[in-house]
């Protein structure tokens, strides 16, 4: 049995911006434009004060803003930290304040699970892997870019494909579009950044440019982290028999799978017979 994702496709494409800058409310035009999907890392305790006056269109959101961009949308809000410290810096016990901070107000915010994150500045080591796992984090993105397709090994160590600034991203991004899956697995593109970038390096045309080439397309799978996350572990939850000819899947997401040249679905609570 191989993985095949969701309606039966071997590539999925997911974006990761951090912050909860204004530029956000530009980029998620672009990206609902286009059908991406995206996860975006908060940081709760860093809005802007409500009655902050803008001189120009930059900086943090305001509480209200951030629940106009984001709430109700399809794209994930995920933890970046309370405050954005260097948390192998902090002790345990403030490393716990950081995560379990901005998952509250994220989750009474927005009405949703946080279960996802980014490390700030990208930085960590296992210390805080394992503090934060026992936060209820089951994933968390670093900045290290791989320039390949492939999923983690480790979900705590998120490794994106690459940065918007990566000179060579049409580049990637053809290969991934084009090109058959190696092997017949499954491939990820992981694309990640600061969405006020673009402002900085007046350089939008970047992520249009990307996002017009890698939308729209059938045999790909637009899904945010915590998507890709869930689906990967319902595949691996699956049961199946000695024989291989009996499939069970004990989750509540419908799975994708092929077997001997074919691909099947096994529905969520079903048992299929090959």
């Amino acid at each position: 049995m191989k993985m095949r994702l969701k309606d039966g496709k071997t590539k999925v494409l997911t974006l990761s911006y951090d912050d909860g800058v204004v530029q956000d409310i530009r980029l998620m035009e672009i990206m609902n434009k286009y059908g991406l999907k995206c996860t975006f890392n908060i940081n709760s305790g860093a809005y802007a004060p409500e009655d902050k006056v803008r001189e120009s269109f930059s900086g943090r959101m305001k509480p209200s803003e951030a629940m106009a961009l984001y709430a109700n949308s399809v794209h994930e809000i995920a933890v970046h930290a309370y405050t954005h410290p260097f948390l192998e810096k902090l002790d345990n016990t403030e490393i716990i304040y950081e995560i379990t901070e901005d998952r509250k107000d994220i989750e009474s915010r927005y009405g949703v699970i946080a279960r996802g994150m980014a490390y700030p500045y990208g930085t960590y080591d296992k210390r805080v892997m394992d503090v934060i796992e026992k936060c209820g984090i089951v994933y968390s993105r670093t900045v290290r870019s791989t320039e390949k397709f492939a999923f983690p090994e480790n979900w705590l160590e998120l490794h994106p494909t690459c940065h918007h600034n990566n000179l060579r991203l049409m580049e990637l991004a053809k290969r991934f579009v084009e090109s058959p899956s190696k092997y017949g697995n499954p491939e990820m593109f992981y694309l990640w950044g600061h969405s006020y970038e673009f402002d900085n390096n007046d350089n939008w045309e970047v992520i249009e440019r990307f996002a017009e080439y890698v939308g729209g397309r059938e045999h790909i799978w637009y899904a945010t982290n915590i998507e890709i996350y869930d689906y990967v572990k319902a595949y691996e939850a699956l049961h199946t028999s000695y024989d291989k000819k009996t499939v069970y899947n004990p989750s509540v997401i419908d799975v994708w799978f092929e077997s001997k040249g074919k691909v099947h679905c096994v529905k969520a609570g079903e048992t299929l017979r090959l």
